[in-house]
């Protein structure tokens, strides 16, 4: 039989602290990105650079969580349909998280892109 636990914050923020530490881009994408070459190439529309997510903090209804701050002014940087985000690490060259957007959303080269701030997070064991 398993037996339930609970993990402590320190836990939660060790995985979380990745995203904080190591994400300096943010990238939409045309598709659901696996790789840091298909998030920062292959199906890259736009980006925001110097992107910087928050520290791990308490999630409401227990667990951790890392907020993903608003972004305002990313460069669109091919023509098409943007269906997904991905956070990079450009140094290690490593993709760290990738998700679909709420709503697609076309989108033209040269022109800029935003979105509101969003949180990661992982619930507490129960």
């Amino acid at each position: 039989m398993a037996m339930q636990g609970t993990l402590e914050d320190r836990v939660y923020d060790n995985g979380l602290t990745v995203l904080d530490t190591e994400v300096d881009k943010i990238v939409i994408c045309s598709a659901l990105p696996t790789t840091y070459t298909e998030a920062n190439a292959t199906y890259a529309l736009g980006n925001k650079t110097s992107y910087a997510v928050g520290s791990p903090a308490n999630r409401s209804g227990g667990g951790r969580e890392v907020t993903c701050p608003a972004v305002t002014g990313g460069t669109v940087t091919a023509t098409g349909t943007a269906t997904h985000s991905a956070l990079i690490d450009t140094v290690n060259s490593r993709l760290l998280e990738a998700k679909a957007l709420s709503a697609s959303q076309a989108v033209t080269s040269g022109n800029t892109w935003s979105c509101a701030a969003f949180k990661i997070g992982s619930p507490s064991a129960t």
